[in-house]
């Protein structure tokens, strides 16, 4: 391939932790939009992604809010979720960010991705959840 393919499926795989790659669920529409997967790695793991600046796991906070707010995204939630615990967020962390949102995306977008953490955070033993404490 090239470069910002490269650079996109090694930030993928970064991410990704341990399970099937991210690209599995671009090859569901191989047969219908075949460039949509490389235009994806390349563009928004490989260049933007692994742009220096923030790290993987302030960079996932970021996508996670633009998630929530504009909702119906459950999957790509879950997927992000995922990979903002890969890239070391914590779980009280996550529960915080997603709360954060509230007054911004509104409570029912923020009772769908509260539920898509769960979901994650249940698939990896790590209910229930601790909030973190006040400094």
């Amino acid at each position: 391939m090239n470069d910002r393919y490269e650079r996109g499926l090694a930030r993928q795989a970064e991410l990704g932790g341990p399970g099937p790659t991210r690209t599995g669920v671009y090859d569901v529409l191989a047969d219908i939009a075949p460039d949509l997967s490389r235009l994806a790695v390349e563009f928004a793991y490989g260049d933007i992604h692994a742009r220096p600046g923030l790290d993987a796991a302030r960079r996932e906070l970021v996508v996670l809010g633009v998630l929530i707010a504009l909702g119906g995204q459950e999957a790509q939630l879950e997927a992000h979720i995922g990979a903002a615990l890969n890239a070391g967020l914590r779980s009280g962390e996550l529960v915080e960010a997603i709360m954060q949102a509230l007054p911004y995306a509104g409570f029912p977008r923020v009772f769908v991705a509260m539920l898509a953490a769960r979901r994650v955070l249940d698939s990896r033993g790590l209910l229930p959840v601790t909030p973190p404490s006040a400094d």
